[in-house]
């Protein structure tokens, strides 16, 4: 039988599949091109990552630090870690725990530690900053922004936005004031920037060790002397008042325990503690549970030797006034919605920016004391000073005392800023001023001298200022906030960190045992700027730094 000289199928296939198959690696590569061309495009005109290396804006953003916990009440907080001060290079995260070299405070019960804890250093903060926003829109004040470092614009700083071009910047009792005016801080940044004096859920577990608490041994930072309050018997976070509900009491904070008023850092060296100024913008916060229907819950908060009071009457009603000269004075009132007895609601009180805002149970009372730096009255109270008082029967629960940022007016070896009190700043046209949140802890626009180099094609800006065209984006999230490594076995750590070994197996295993790519969850946030107007008052390229510089610790 005769073969067929009809090709088969398979025959024929080869040709085709050749050529498909070079179409397929001929598409694959235009995707390549095209997505590298996407992501370079991407980077280079809309967002880019950057890593905080230094604590000039802490605590909104940190640098690299020590992730610490008072051993005494437990309050978690953050120390910063300064390479050059343990044999490294600038911008080093070392692979290993370090010792703590330095004493710590802790923000909360004023427990001081020796320095002698072994930990490991955390990374600074990784964020995505926007760049082409301020293309199309102009900056916000109160925004944090990303810019060309004045000094040598081969670096990028990260500062909060205060002055815009044409105002008069001078700060004046740690508050900003604009063209004579005090700059509010939006709702949003404010929540961001108050830091902690005293949270009563934190109590040390050793109070009698001797002067470990600011210097003495601690007791709970309340006058409980003549006071009705009490702490509660079951639940020592808590406290109780039962009195007659036309009878006030009141509960004033402070003890030679307690921590003050002052603008200490907890991110910052305890000797910076010794010379900085009491704030007197101040928050308190708890939670009141009613027994009954009669009686009120209050906040009394002094400044500048005037005391302004809060209080919700469980009547249904909110008051706010103002004490001076054994006189009170009403200043606002409204009705309110009480919390029914049994049930636990808010209450704050705040005395911010010559504001007075009261928030009880989801009412809201806030009054303006005027903008102008002298517009508030003086008097002969202690201020500052915080106090509770109410009458009738009730329990408080997570109380807490929180301070304002406070802008300083004076750096190392006394040397006065621009922009300060009595040495107002004015800005010129496409001329910005930038303040770190860790004000006595920043190199910012009070303190730089005059540039001497610049971009190619610009004159050199004149001292203090960001020119517009060194300005690279505004923060926009944290993405990566200082992540956690691994739990290796210790043994296998340390023989690994350990080795010297240049084999390249060996470099790359011990990356990996380094690295901290458990990402810390709970710290992913957004970073909160200005209003939207303008008041008077390949692979993947790794995060560049954000280059800082910072007052240096001794």
């Amino acid at each position: 039988m005769a073969a067929s000289k009809t090709p088969k199928a398979d025959e024929k296939k080869p040709a085709h599949a050749k050529k498909d198959r070079a179409v397929e690696v001929a598409n694959a590569f235009e995707w390549l091109i095209t997505a590298f061309v996407l992501a370079f495009v991407f980077r280079a005109f809309i967002m880019e990552a950057f890593r905080i290396p230094t604590g000039s804006m802490a605590d909104t953003l940190m640098g690299a630090h020590f992730r610490l916990r008072c051993p005494q009440c437990g309050y978690r907080y953050e120390y910063g870690f300064v390479p050059q001060f343990y044999s490294y290079q600038q911008d080093t995260i070392p692979p290993v725990p370090e010792r703590v070299k330095f004493p710590t405070r802790c923000p909360s019960c004023g427990f001081f530690t020796s320095g002698s804890e072994v930990l490991p250093v955390a990374n600074g903060d990784r964020i995505l900053v926007l760049k082409c926003v301020y293309q199309f829109l102009d900056p916000k004040r109160w925004d944090v922004v990303v810019f060309k470092n004045p000094l040598n614009p081969s670096e990028n700083y990260i500062k909060r936005l205060i002055g815009l071009p044409g105002d008069q910047v001078e700060i004046v009792d740690g508050d900003v004031y604009i063209d004579g005016l005090i700059s509010r801080k939006p709702p949003a940044v404010q929540q961001e920037l108050w830091m902690p004096v005293y949270d009563n859920d934190f109590r040390p577990v050793n109070p009698d060790q001797r002067g470990a608490f600011n210097g003495d041994r601690w007791r709970p930072p309340f006058n409980f002397e003549g006071s009705a309050w009490r702490i509660s018997p079951t639940n020592p976070t808590q406290l109780e008042l039962d009195c007659p509900a036309g009878t006030l009491s009141t509960l004033t904070y402070g003890a030679p325990s307690a921590n003050d008023f002052s603008i200490a850092y907890a991110y910052n060296d305890v000797h910076t503690y010794l010379r900085t100024p009491q704030c007197s913008d101040l928050m308190v916060r708890f939670y009141v549970e009613p027994t009954g229907k009669e009686g009120r819950i209050g906040i009394a908060l002094s400044k500048q030797g005037i005391e302004y009071r809060a209080w919700l009457d469980l009547s249904g009603e909110m008051v706010v006034a103002k004490f001076s000269g054994g006189q009170e004075t009403i200043l606002a009132r409204k009705g309110a919605v009480v919390p029914p007895p049994g049930t636990f609601a808010l209450v704050k009180f705040a005395n911010v920016d010559h504001q007075l805002l009261f928030e009880a149970n989801g009412n809201l009372l806030s009054l303006d004391l005027g903008r102008t730096p002298n517009v508030l009255e003086k008097g002969t109270e202690p201020s500052p000073r915080a106090s509770i008082f109410g009458s009738g029967k009730m329990t408080l629960s997570h109380t807490a005392i929180f301070r304002d940022i406070y802008y300083t007016g004076d750096g190392q070896g006394g040397r006065g800023g621009r922009a300060v009190e009595g040495n107002p700043f004015r800005l010129n046209a496409n001329e910005f001023f930038v303040l770190g949140d860790n004000s006595p802890n920043s190199e910012d626009g009070r303190w730089w001298d005059r540039p001497t180099v610049a971009n190619r094609g610009w004159e050199p800006p004149r001292a203090g200022i960001v020119p517009r065209y060194y300005m690279v984006g505004r923060a926009l999230f944290v993405y990566w906030p200082s992540g956690f490594e691994f739990p290796w076995p210790q043994s296998i750590k340390a023989a690994v960190l350990q080795s010297n070994s240049r084999n390249t197996v060996l470099r790359v295993v011990r990356g990996l045992v380094s690295m901290r790519w458990i990402p810390n969850i709970g710290k992913l946030r957004f970073i909160y700027g200005g209003a939207t107007h303008k008041t008077t008052a390949g692979p993947p390229e790794p995060p560049r730094s954000i280059v800082e510089e910072q007052t240096p610790k001794p």
